[in-house]
């Protein structure tokens, strides 16, 4: 069985197909931005947001604490500016606590969504039964080895179930709550929800591409990187504590 229910591309329900379905009540979408001294990228990326906002979709932006003034920048860009304490994961969870969309969207700043994104996610979550899911990526560099890395990563996700933060996850806003958010790690919180996830239900894996910088490829070396995230997997999956994951990492950037 096929850890993905593969959707988009071409590759639709027999409801979408044939014009059937009819959304009755929107479905509200919350997106979810965390970010730690990026204004050059939200005075960049936000405005591309602005026509989700229009829409009746939501923006949080959840600042970790930065240097930069992004709060102030991202402010008129979004429905909610917080402030928290360092970590993704507890930024996350701080903007899923005051989202109030039934479907929460985690996305990166640097990453952007592909044409009617939010629209097709509607028209999945309207069916009832879809649970969660994630995009296929694109990474924006020109380098032919990005399009390896990019179909190495869509090609690993699609046949585990597992995505990273790079990939959008998306999922009930309620399935959220229930499962208590992402886990309080420094590293590999994605990949620790969506473990918990894949046990709920198959995700919708969407062949659209989410396009994403490809700057930290670009300013440490593309082999060094992808050897690194390589080896900290590994090391994740041989049980190696988040932790002192986060604190390898860190030394090696």
């Amino acid at each position: 069985m096929p850890a993905c229910i593969l959707r988009g591309r071409g590759i639709e329900s027999p409801a979408l197909r044939q014009g059937i379905l009819r959304i009755v009540s929107p479905v509200r979408i919350s997106i979810i931005l965390p970010v730690l001294n990026e204004a050059p990228a939200l005075q960049q990326y936000l405005p591309l947001l602005q026509e989700a906002r229009a829409a009746g979709h939501e923006v949080i932006v959840v600042d970790g604490g930065s240097r930069d003034n992004g709060p102030v920048l991202a402010a008129p860009l979004a429905d909610r500016v917080l402030v928290t304490e360092p970590g993704r994961a507890r930024q996350m969870n701080a903007g899923a606590g005051m989202a109030t969309g039934d479907v929460l969207l985690f996305l990166h700043i640097d990453t952007h969504l592909p044409t009617g994104a939010l629209t097709l996610l509607q028209q999945h979550f309207a069916q009832g039964s879809l649970q969660w899911g994630r995009f296929d990526v694109q990474l924006s560099g020109q380098h032919p080895a990005f399009r390896v890395i990019e179909t190495m990563i869509n090609l690993r996700s699609r046949v585990s179930g597992v995505a990273t933060g790079d990939q959008a996850l998306f999922l009930r806003a309620a399935l959220f709550r229930e499962l208590g958010g992402f886990p309080a790690v420094p590293l590999m919180e994605d990949v620790a929800i969506t473990k918990t996830l894949r046990r709920v239900s198959r995700p919708l894996c969407l062949r659209e591409r989410v396009v994403t910088s490809s700057r930290r490829w670009e300013k440490h070396g593309i082999a060094r990187t992808v050897l690194l995230m390589w080896w900290l997997r590994l090391l994740y999956v041989l049980g190696v504590s988040p932790e002192r994951l986060h604190s390898m990492y860190v030394k090696k950037k």
